[in-house]
């Protein structure tokens, strides 16, 4: 099991590199999806299987079909390619480098300083959906209308 969640996390990390330095948005979205199949993976290697079915099916399916779809509804050419590329320079990726050092530094911290195990308990879907429909409606509510807005307002911006 070690050696699965390893090779998972070798996976996701590389692939997540990838959808960063992918310059064709297609390629992005294709590599986008390995990385969280690939955290899908590592969850159930945690024994959360729940967890790994939702970032399977929500995350892998659903909202990277809706990416999908706004990118074909963009109909992005190769101006948006050579515009990707023209971003890409060395200069861009200080501040990037800068707080991922920061994060990693923090990280490492956090790890160094822990001294007691964490208790794993098992969440089942009856515990997630009252959780999302209880108390948590609100915010996931929320969420859709905001994803709505950003498809709205992609379209209405790229409309000639």
């Amino acid at each position: 099991m070690m050696l699965l969640f390893y090779l998972a996390a070798a996976i996701a990390l590389i692939s997540t590199v990838a959808v960063i330095l992918q310059s064709n948005v297609v390629h992005a979205l294709l590599y986008l999806i390995l990385s969280l199949l690939a955290v899908a993976v590592i969850f159930y290697t945690f024994g959360a299987p729940f967890a790994a079915m939702l970032e399977a099916i929500v995350y892998a399916g659903a909202i990277m079909v809706l990416f999908l779809f706004v990118i074909m509804m963009l109909n992005l050419g190769k101006k948006s390619v050579e515009q990707e590329r023209s971003w890409l320079t060395g200069k861009i990726w200080i501040g990037p480098v800068i707080m991922a050092a920061a994060l990693l530094v923090q990280l490492l911290n956090v790890v160094r300083q822990q001294q007691a195990e964490v208790a794993v308990s098992q969440v089942g879907v009856r515990e997630v959906g009252m959780a999302l429909f209880g108390p948590y409606v609100l915010a996931v509510e929320i969420a859709s209308i905001l994803l709505l807005a950003g498809l709205v307002g992609a379209y209405h911006l790229a409309k000639k």
